[in-house]
Parts: C-alpha cells; structure tokens; sequence
C-alpha cells in the first residue's frame, strides 16, 4: 500500500517541516510514502473564503486518482485513538487498498466537490489546530500507527 500526503501550499513554519521530515524520513522503513504540496492559490486575498476553497478544491482534485481511498484531516471526522487508527491503516494493508491519501486543506477547509469524492473524514482531536501545525502532528500519528503494527516499543500503552 502507498500513502500520500497531500497538503495545501507550503508550510511557512520550520519546525513543521522539520518535524513532518523526522517522521516521513521514519516512516520509509513501514511503507511508500510521498509527500504532495499543491500550489498555493494565486491572488488568493482577492477571493472569497468559498472561492479560495473552490480553487483549492480544483487543485487538490487534480492530484488524485479514481481508485485512491480519499481521507480528509476534517474537524468533522471519525476519531480514531492510536491503536485503533493502526488497526484501520492495518485493516487497509490486508484489504489490498493501492493508495491511501490523507489531505489537510487549506484555513478555510474544503470544497463541496472535495468532500463529495471524499471516501471518509478524519479528525485528529476535539482541539482545533492550525491547517499548519495539523501537518507533523498527522506525521507523528502515521509514524505511531506503523510502530503499533510491528508490535515496536515507540507506543506505551
């Protein structure tokens, strides 16, 4: 199973990207991992919340195919703990899943036709993070979740 990790525009925090690389960098041992940054929308303070989402929307769509499991990080979504979202990703191993993307959107979320192809939400806490931050939490989650599914001491129970 590969995964994707498809996020909107380029972190401006370096510890972010600092941390998703510690864990994208652990997480090759585990599986196919590739980080995707769609561009950030041009003359985006020209637009409206809505019509920022839908170009973002349009971009995001661009980057996937028909047959991906489409997650979305959304503070709507099923909540999973640490080992119960490894049993998931484990239950998508053995189900033959080929590609597994998880997308944080952009501040303002996603668009309609982006929750429409999406195959489910996640949320990560009942807390409300930054579409910014969110990124290396996801990673250290991801991270997490392989270390549980090799029975590997990272996570105590």
């Amino acid at each position: 199973m590969k995964i994707n990790f498809l996020t909107v525009g380029k972190t401006s925090y370096p510890f972010v990207k600092e941390g998703c690389e510690l864990y994208f960098n652990r997480l090759k041992h585990y599986t196919k991992l590739e980080e995707i940054v769609v561009e950030d929308v041009k003359k985006a303070s020209k637009l409206s919340n809505e019509q920022l989402k839908q170009k973002e929307g349009e971009k995001i769509l661009g980057k996937l195919n028909s047959q991906d499991f489409v997650v979305l990080l959304d503070e709507k979504g099923k909540t999973f703990n640490s080992v119960s979202f490894a049993k998931w990703i484990e239950q998508k191993q053995v189900q033959g899943t080929g590609t597994l993307v998880f997308i944080v959107g952009g501040a303002f979320g996603f668009s309609k036709e982006v929750y429409e192809r999406a195959n489910m939400k996640l949320q990560l806490s009942s807390m409300t993070f930054s579409h910014q931050i969110i990124r290396s939490i996801f990673a250290e989650q991801l991270y997490r979740a392989f270390t549980i599914i090799k029975g590997e001491p990272y996570h105590n129970e």
